[in-house]
């Protein structure tokens, strides 16, 4: 029988502690069972959205704002093909450009992309509620002057429905570290300054969110970052 959870208990991490710990620990096969009941392994490429709150972690699937998965790398992947996104309904769709996720000592650990769902077939696909955000850790193990090399046997996604109003995880106080500043020489990608401010939709810590000046092209037929599929190797 599950263990019975205090009333107002949340799963409430930071996009550090997402990427730092969660992440990491999967990546280096020190995640057990006790963690796998707060984030699960699933495909959820594989799973329409509205079915992903149903199988979420035991400990989170009573949270009605977010759920987060351990997402394996598909075989395609693995062959040096492209990840589906496609589900029996709609697609998932890139938005945005990439942008990094930083450590509280102010080090680039990850990276973030934004994906919204569609249903329909693309590019006439009809937008919904859901997106999601896909994590992506460094390599530490290798050192990097401008792109950093990805770490692809595990992502970790968080899936969350658009609201108009704030979310409790938008909410969450910031600390001192996390006020709007200026990343320049201390976090190098690519050579671009990230500007950190104030975004309620794609927020995970406190409101922090990065904006990268990138260009784009099209690929499939749907309009992606060139800094996120050309230099950063995303998939």
């Amino acid at each position: 029988m599950a263990e019975e959870l205090t009333i107002g208990f949340r799963f409430y991490p930071t996009e550090d502690e997402l990427v730092a710990f969660y992440l990491r620990n999967q990546l280096e096969g020190r995640s057990d069972e006790s963690m796998h009941r707060v984030i699960p392994v699933l495909d959820v490429f594989e799973v329409e959205p509205s079915h992903l709150p149903n199988v979420a972690g035991e400990r989170c699937r009573g949270d009605a704002e977010q759920w987060f998965f351990f997402v394996p790398r598909q075989e395609r992947e693995a062959r040096g093909g492209r990840p589906s996104r496609t589900t029996g309904v709609g697609y998932w769709k890139a938005t945005g450009s990439p942008g990094p996720v930083i450590s509280k000592d102010n080090r680039m650990i990850g990276v973030k992309k934004t994906m919204v769902f569609y249903t329909g077939k693309a590019p006439t696909g009809r937008k919904t509620k859901w997106k999601m955000n896909e994590y992506k850790a460094v390599d530490e193990t290798l050192n990097f002057s401008t792109i950093p090399k990805l770490r692809h046997e595990f992502s970790l996604c968080r899936v969350y429905i658009t609201s108009g109003s704030s979310r409790a995880f938008d909410r969450r106080p910031v600390g001192s570290f996390q006020t709007e500043r200026m990343l320049t020489s201390d976090v190098g990608v690519a050579e671009t300054s990230f500007r950190v401010g104030s975004s309620p939709e794609t927020s995970m810590s406190g409101g922090e969110h990065v904006d990268l000046s990138v260009n784009t092209e099209m690929v499939d037929g749907l309009t992606e970052p060139m800094w996120e599929w050309e230099q950063l190797n995303w998939s």
